[in-house]
C-alpha cells in the first residue's frame, strides 16, 4: 500500500533538490535542439533505474537498528543540505549532439547523459536516505520518481521561463532548509530512540 504522506514529502524533498542540479539543464539543452517526447523518454528510464537503485540500497539500510539509521541518515541529510548551501552555480554541459533525430537516438542520448550525470548524485543519496528513513520502498520510490520526472519535464518544456521567474539560488536554499530539517529531525530521533 502506498503512502502519500510518504510520496509527498518525498516528491518535495527530491522534487527542490533536483531543481538546481545540472540534469535539469541538461534537459533544458535537449529540448531545445530535439523533439520534447522523445527527450523525456529517455531521461524518464534513466531517472526511474537511478530510483530503483537507490530505493534498493535504502532498503538494505533497514536492516540496521533504528537509531543507527536515524543517525546515519540525519548525518547524510545534513551534509547533503551542506553541499546545496555550498556548491559553485553549475554552468550548463556540452550535450553530444546525435546524428539524426530518431526516436531511438535523441532518447538514447537523454538516456545516457541522466545514467551517467545522475549517477552517485545528491538526490540519489537522499532517495536512498529517504527509503531507509521510512522503511516504504514503493512510496519513495513513487514520490521520487515522480519528482525527478517532473523536473525532467519542466526543464525539458519550460525551464528558461521557470528560472527567469524564481531565482535558481532561492531554490537551492529551501531544498537546503528542508534537507537540514529532516537531517536535525533523523539526529533527534537516533538521540530521543
Amino acid at each position: 500500500m502506498i503512502s502519500f504522506t510518504v510520496t509527498a514529502v518525498v516528491f518535495g524533498v527530491v522534487f527542490l533538490a533536483e531543481l538546481p542540479d545540472k540534469t535539469a539543464l541538461a534537459g533544458l539543452v535537449l529540448g531545445t535542439r530535439y523533439r520534447a517526447s522523445y527527450v523525456f523518454a529517455g531521461v524518464a528510464a534513466a531517472f526511474a533505474l537511478h530510483v530503483a537503485l537507490a530505493v534498493a540500497a535504502g532498503s538494505v539500510l533497514t536492516l540496521l537498528p533504528q537509531q543507527i539509521v536515524h543517525a546515519l541518515t540525519g548525518v547524510l541529510f545534513l551534509g547533503g543540505a551542506a553541499v546545496l548551501l555550498f556548491k559553485k552555480d553549475e554552468d550548463e554541459e556540452e550535450v553530444r549532439r546525435p546524428e539524426n533525430q530518431s526516436f531511438w537516438k535523441v532518447a538514447g542520448a537523454g538516456f545516457m547523459l541522466i545514467l551517467v550525470a545522475e549517477f552517485g548524485d545528491l538526490t540519489q543519496i537522499m532517495t536512498a536516505n529517504l527509503a531507509a528513513r521510512y522503511d516504504d520502498p514503493l512510496s519513495v520510490g513513487l514520490g521520487a520518481v515522480l519528482a525527478l520526472w517532473a523536473v525532467a519535464g519542466l526543464g525539458i518544456v519550460g525551464g528558461k521561463a521557470l528560472m527567469k521567474k524564481v531565482p535558481l539560488k532561492l531554490i537551492t536554499q529551501i531544498a537546503a532548509l528542508l534537507m537540514l530539517a529532516l537531517g536535525v529531525w533523523s539526529l533527534w530521533e537516533a538521540i530521543a530512540g
